[in-house]
């Protein structure tokens, strides 16, 4: 099986490091963002072998997106779904809006690469996809109210999928972060939220990213939540 991934929302954040860890593990790795410029940026330093702009709120985009990888570098066989946005707030506050592209680029999103994605991987005999969704989704959040209810979504999509799709050798799991260091997580008061989490820090997108490599690459996982949290899934 070949060994080209497609990793959405891989120009910063887990998306990058899961595409700078594939690449060392000689992975092709398309890089796709809404950015073509980040894209081709973090592709040419990662040494990535497609950069490619995509809003994976819009199928048809996808279904192209997909098309020029098979002609640039091959059959997609990993898939790695690492584009997200938050708009915090009160829910009373939030604007419809908000809600729907909250919903449209985490949720719906995941859902139009998965399926584009799953035409090759049928071709080829087999595939993997790993789903980013959060810790947030688990245990609920004040003030994340949509945010939250996309990335429990993406859990109860994977898990359906994982069952659909096993028969053709396809795997579908999650990893769902904690608190990270990334451009999402840059305004968070650091010191007062680590004091909350077993380990008492942050993690680095680094270590999301051995976890992503790990579902892609253990051939007898689907349908799995991988919580990479530091322990605060345990506080109550």
């Amino acid at each position: 099986m070949s060994k080209v991934c497609a990793v959405f929302g891989g120009s910063r954040g887990i998306g990058k490091a899961v595409a700078k860890l594939l690449v060392q593990k000689d992975y092709k790795v398309a890089i796709l963002s809404r950015n073509l410029e980040a894209a081709s940026a973090t592709a040419e330093e990662l040494g990535a072998h497609l950069a490619l702009n995509c809003n994976i709120t819009k199928e048809q985009e996808v279904q192209n997106t997909f098309q020029e990888i098979v002609r640039s570098i091959g059959h997609v066989t990993y898939l790695v779904n690492a584009a997200g946005i938050n708009r915090d707030g009160l829910l009373m506050r939030t604007k419809t809006e908000d809600i729907l592209s909250q919903l449209s680029v985490n949720l719906i999103g995941p859902i139009h690469t998965c399926k584009v994605a799953l035409r090759s991987m049928v071709q080829q005999q087999g595939g993997a996809i790993v789903n980013i969704g959060s810790v947030v989704g688990h245990k609920g959040n004040a003030g994340q109210s949509i945010y939250s209810a996309s990335k429990e979504g993406l859990v109860g999509f994977s898990k359906s999928l994982a069952k659909e799709v096993a028969r053709k050798n396809i795997r579908v799991n999650v990893v769902a972060p904690g608190f990270i260091h990334t451009d999402m997580t840059s305004s968070l008061d650091k010191d007062l939220l680590s004091r909350n989490i077993p380990l008492s820090r942050f993690g680095e997108a680094e270590e999301v990213s051995h976890a992503v490599a790990f579902l892609l690459e253990s051939p007898y996982v689907t349908g799995h939540v991988l919580v990479v949290d530091g322990g605060l899934q345990l506080q109550i």
